[in-house]
């Protein structure tokens, strides 16, 4: 009986450790990013180098709680979340792109209003080259908390 119960509890440890919650927003600032020029557009954009933690993110369910800015497009079912409310986020100059993430829902696309703090949980894509779309997209995303 007692192997039994040690088993049960080393079991349940390591489960603890396994979902043991990550904090998305400081692994994503430790990203490092390099202007390079994009002949395409002609102008310089910054390129991510992503460290070996957030890759190790990559393909998992992220949980991750921003404010709602309303810069994405109206077709598609994507929303930008930002880490900062919207006079601080990206787009307004103050953040960098590691405070901004896109969520694209698995379901109908939510309604926000401007600074709603939002959390979400979805499957983390690094995005490096793809000017279209941020650095960090979760997809198949759904609302935990509005």
């Amino acid at each position: 009986m007692k192997n039994v119960l040690f088993a049960f509890l080393m079991f349940a440890t390591v489960s603890v450790f396994a979902q043991a919650k990550v904090d998305a927003w400081n692994e994503f600032a430790k990203t490092k990013y390099e202007p390079k020029y994009l002949e395409k557009i002609g102008e310089y954009q910054f390129y991510p180098t992503f460290t070996a933690e957030v890759k190790a993110l990559a393909g998992k369910e992220v949980t991750i709680e921003g404010f709602y800015v309303p810069f994405a497009p109206e077709e598609g079912n994507y929303v930008i979340l930002s880490k900062l409310p919207m006079s601080q986020c990206f787009f307004c100059g103050v953040g960098g792109p590691e405070t901004i993430v896109e969520v694209n829902f698995k379901g109908a696309l939510p309604k926000f209003n401007n600074d709603d703090l939002v959390m979400v949980k979805g499957k983390l894509k690094l995005n490096a080259d793809d000017i279209e779309h941020m650095n960090f997209i979760l997809t198949d995303a759904s609302v935990i908390k509005k």
